[in-house]
């Protein structure tokens, strides 16, 4: 897929193994109940779904959690009421508009990272739209820088 402002394609060839049903790790040594255990811990101390992704992979050696569940990361953090209000990607989008606002104000005369906040904004409106047609978000829900950067300070 080609990238939203920029004229490069990403990474090629970057394909997760197929998923057959029953199909599991074979060297694993811990149980579902385990692995969710763990996601809820990571959850609970405030990392988000990728750091917890990576965690796994890393310390616990759990490859494709999905695979050993049967369900997402992301979908068993909604079931125990840890994902939060606003999707994590979105969040991210947002700290980097709030900490780029900040620089801009120091550096008024600073060109490109204007224009790459310009982008980075159009990606959450982008966003916006689509959480709100999934349901995810309220449908009075918009962006605003001031309100933005309340909402990273409360974190």
């Amino acid at each position: 897929m080609a990238r939203m402002h920029t004229k490069k394609h990403g990474k090629s060839k970057s394909r997760k193994p197929m998923l057959t049903e029953g199909s599991h790790q074979e060297n694993l040594e811990l149980s579902k109940e385990q692995i969710e255990k763990i996601i809820l811990d990571y959850a609970k101390q405030g990392y988000s779904p990728a750091l917890i992704g990576e965690k796994l992979k890393k310390e616990h050696k759990v490859l494709y959690p999905r695979q050993e569940l049967g369900k997402k990361l992301s979908e068993v953090l909604v079931e125990n009421k840890l994902s939060g209000q606003i999707p994590y990607d979105m969040m991210d989008l947002m700290k980097k508009a709030v900490n780029l606002n900040k620089h801009i104000e120091k550096n008024k005369k600073d060109v490109h990272n204007t224009i790459r906040l310009k982008h980075i904004e159009s990606k959450i409106w982008r966003l916006t739209k689509y959480y709100i047609r999934r349901g995810v978000l309220p449908s009075n829900w918009r962006y605003n820088y001031k309100e933005a950067e309340l909402l990273i300070k409360g974190r």
